[in-house]
């Protein structure tokens, strides 16, 4: 196992022991039932869990549940949460997101987190050390404070955004749970008061999903851009990281082997079948993406890269695929093309035990002697 593995590794069994330690043991099966619950690691299992078999986007233990969790409790806001919607309401949605994520509407947003990187990125080239972790949430939030209209501190929003998103997240998954700690605000109090009434003017169910939208993005951008680094620090890529034809490959395996969302938690609203298993109504659906993009298993490679009907998958499949994919691929490139002039080293890494995603809590680099 590589030192860059050995690293990575880390961020799973620091968050989520118990769970990831069960899928581990049950991966040398594409599909595995245990009693209710369908845990599927296979590639093409896991697409036609998505794409085949009908879905309650709005039960206890999925991530629609968990959305509307995270912002609205479990009434939520009156128009959903684009993650717990179906038919129509789903489409409309996803058509208000479609030009802020459009290559148009990336562009708009790119000198946003561009400001960032480069006013955090300074003081490697002065020789001292940046964390990585607070880069990455202020990037995160600018990003979506600039997508929702609001002029919200950016570090706020994602902290807010985050400690929502892990409020939600523990109650929605297996095994154990650490006891709730005593916070002075409620992080979804905290995170309304900051996102007010704003945002796009429309029906109030289009600004929820915005809300959302930017939810997820914080949690991805905070747990992908750190690790994403490390990666690169401890296998010694920034040659590759500086090479533009290249880089986009290397962004994409690198979001592939991170999987920033390794497990999708569904529950089925029909009869199926998933990889050769039958899968009833109020099954628990375990769509590891993890497994299915072969994270677990292959390094990033730039010459040999997954073929992308694989990778891919860390972003869903069907009409329910994450529509910020193509946001989260070139914030990816910028930061990577960003440090990759100072060949940063990492100094320090602390797992983060309270994230909803699996990620760093702390990781610090200074610039390599060849910057």
């Amino acid at each position: 196992m590589t030192a860059a593995r050995r690293r990575d590794r880390r961020v799973y069994l620091a968050g989520h022991p118990f769970l990831f330690s069960l899928l581990a043991a049950s991966r040398r099966r594409p599909v595995v039932r245990l009693g209710r619950t369908v845990l599927v690691h296979d590639a093409d299992a896991f697409r036609q869990a998505l794409t085949r078999v009908p879905l309650d986007r709005e039960a206890a233990g999925t991530t629609g549940r968990a959305a509307r969790s995270a912002l609205g409790g479990n009434e939520g806001p009156a128009g959903g949460m684009l993650f717990d919607q179906h038919g129509a309401g789903h489409r409309a949605a996803r058509r208000a997101l479609a030009d802020d994520l459009s290559s148009t509407g990336v562009e708009r947003l790119r000198p946003v987190w561009a400001a960032v990187l480069e006013h955090r990125l300074a003081p490697l080239a002065e020789g001292r050390t940046v964390d990585l972790v607070p880069l990455a949430r202020e990037l995160a939030g600018a990003t979506a404070g600039a997508l929702l209209g609001t002029d919200a501190d950016p570090l706020r929003l994602a902290a807010a955004a985050g400690d929502s998103a892990y409020a939600a997240v523990r109650e929605h998954l297996p095994g154990p749970h650490r006891p709730r700690r005593r916070a002075t605000a409620d992080p979804v109090d905290r995170l309304r008061a900051l996102l007010g009434d704003g945002g796009p003017a429309g029906a109030a169910d289009d600004h929820a999903a915005r809300a959302m939208l930017a939810v997820a993005a914080v949690t991805t951008v905070v747990a992908a851009l750190p690790r994403a680094a490390a990666w690169c620090a401890d296998a010694g890529w920034w040659d590759l990281a500086a090479d533009d034809a290249r880089r986009p490959v290397l962004a994409d395996e690198l979001l592939r082997v991170t999987a920033p969302s390794p497990l999708l938690p569904r529950v089925a609203a029909g009869n199926g079948t998933v990889g050769g298993c039958p899968v009833r109504a109020g099954d628990r659906l375990l769509l590891v993406a993890r497994h299915a993009v072969r994270a677990h298993r292959d390094d990033p490679d730039c010459r040999r890269p997954a073929e992308p009907a694989v990778s891919q998958l860390v972003f869903g499949a069907g009409p329910h695929a994450c529509p910020g994919a193509r946001l989260a691929r070139a914030q990816l490139q910028d930061t990577l093309e960003a440090l990759a002039p100072h060949r940063p080293v990492v100094v320090s890494a602390r797992a983060d035990r309270r994230a909803a995603l699996p990620g760093w809590r702390s990781l610090v680099v200074r610039a390599g002697e060849a910057a």
